[in-house]
């Protein structure tokens, strides 16, 4: 199996040993990422609405190394900090992608001084 790795200057840099994104049998997977702001590399300020905001367009930036769109992505997995911020969480979420949405797992977790992280597999284009 070949891998490529995906690198961009528009999403925050790896924190640790991972790519931000690998291609891979068809396939992009991305790192999950959390709400930092490529350019500063600090945090977005304010609540799970605005780092989910930050999150997508961080995501964006690496799908669109390899000349893909929210529409290539077929699974994301998503991380809360606290599962009550689920609907805020969903309506910034919602609206980036168009229909048929991409399968999700969303679940809470521990994480370290961010409200959400998520990751996506996205389908390359023929």
């Amino acid at each position: 199996m070949a891998k490529e790795a995906i690198q961009t200057d528009q999403a925050p840099n790896p924190a640790g040993a991972y790519s931000q994104g690998i291609v891979a049998n068809g396939f992009l997977y991305t790192a999950g990422f959390g709400p930092a702001d490529p350019k500063t590399g600090k945090l977005v300020e304010g609540g799970v609405a605005e780092q989910t905001a930050q999150v997508m367009r961080n995501v964006a930036a690496v799908l669109a190394e390899r000349g893909l769109t929210f529409a290539d992505v077929v699974k994301a997995t998503v991380h809360l900090a606290d599962l009550a911020d689920f609907a805020d969480f969903n309506r910034v979420y919602e609206s980036f992608l168009d229909e048929p949405y991409p399968v999700r797992t969303t679940v809470g977790s521990q994480l370290n001084n961010i409200l959400v992280e998520i990751d996506v597999v996205a389908a390359l284009r023929s």
